[in-house]
């Protein structure tokens, strides 16, 4: 059964929705290294957040450097470094992880925020290593980060999101969910905004999927990424559109008009006319849904 969120019993951090990676690691600033032992761990850091991405580049022809890039994620080393980072990025999203040298579970998520970073070119990806100084251990102090590896969402200089003890496939689908910038997917951010698209599409013959979200629903970041791939597949048949409820009033008025009372709903409007919705984030009820919209028989 496809899972959803209320209103009335929404949490606003949802239990992770994929199997984490691992259980998070208390730090321990009692135990911070000596200068040498802090070398020596950050040099084995980053053999080990390496080798996964150096792996596929194994191949590789004579004469191409086999060494993983990742000059995308900046290391942060101080709270001034980590707030001229927000500033600088302004409204781009900016994704923080908060790691350990000595911790496992730290290197293995990171070759993955790696490819995450070259692939997401509109968002910004800050490193910070929790156990490295007394400057970062103030950094951790002051974000209220005890466990690692956790990672902290920001936009506008304010944090949107945070989740600690995920696996690669939800990271990616919290990028997707809180960096979309760039997609096919019409991001509204009022109810004038909706009435304009439906305005723009009225007499096209294409069908509006409108995806009604929370900003911290988890089902609703997890059927997000199948909402992006329809919007390039679908194109010119099929407009999506997204709108997060709880972003301003207007939103919020526009989903209790609606009685969007579950979330994920999908909105289905054609000729100017809602013709139904869907609730929920099945990804295979949701494509066949579309599908008899459009007009396809579908046997369930």
């Amino acid at each position: 059964m496809a899972s959803m969120a209320t209103f009335t019993n929404f949490l606003p951090k949802q239990t992770p929705y994929l199997p984490p990676i691992s259980k998070p690691t208390p730090l321990n600033f009692n135990l911070l290294p000596t200068p040498k032992e802090n070398h020596l761990l950050h040099k084995l850091y980053t053999v080990s957040r390496r080798a996964a991405v150096v792996a596929k580049s194994s191949a590789a022809p004579a004469g191409v450097e086999k060494v993983s890039r990742d000059e995308r994620v900046q290391k942060v080393h101080s709270i001034a470094e980590f707030d001229e980072a927000l500033k600088k990025a302004k409204n781009r999203l900016v994704v923080v992880e908060y790691a350990a040298s000595d911790v496992e579970n730290s290197a293995q998520i990171y070759p993955f925020m790696v490819e995450l970073s070259r692939s997401c070119s509109d968002v910004d990806f800050l490193l910070v290593m929790g156990d490295e100084s007394e400057a970062t251990r103030a950094l951790c102090a002051r974000e209220k980060i005890d466990q690692v590896p956790h990672f902290t969402f920001y936009k506008s200089m304010e944090k949107i999101h945070e989740e600690e003890a995920i696996g690669p496939e939800q990271l990616e689908g919290d990028v997707l969910y809180y960096g979309d910038s760039h997609s096919a997917v019409v991001q509204l951010h009022s109810r004038e905004d909706v009435e304009k698209l439906i305005a723009d599409h009225k007499s096209d013959g294409q069908l509006i999927v409108l995806d009604v979200g929370l900003k911290h629903c988890g089902p609703c970041v997890k059927v997000y990424p199948t909402v992006i791939k329809l919007s390039r597949s679908m194109k010119g048949t099929v407009v999506f559109a997204r709108m997060n409820g709880d972003e301003n009033d207007s939103c919020m008025q526009f989903l209790s008009d609606m009685e969007v009372v579950e979330v994920p709903t999908f909105l289905f409007i054609r000729d100017g006319v809602i013709a139904g919705r869907y609730v929920g984030s099945g990804k295979g009820e949701l494509i066949g849904e579309i599908l008899r919209y459009q007009g396809v028989r579908v046997t369930y």
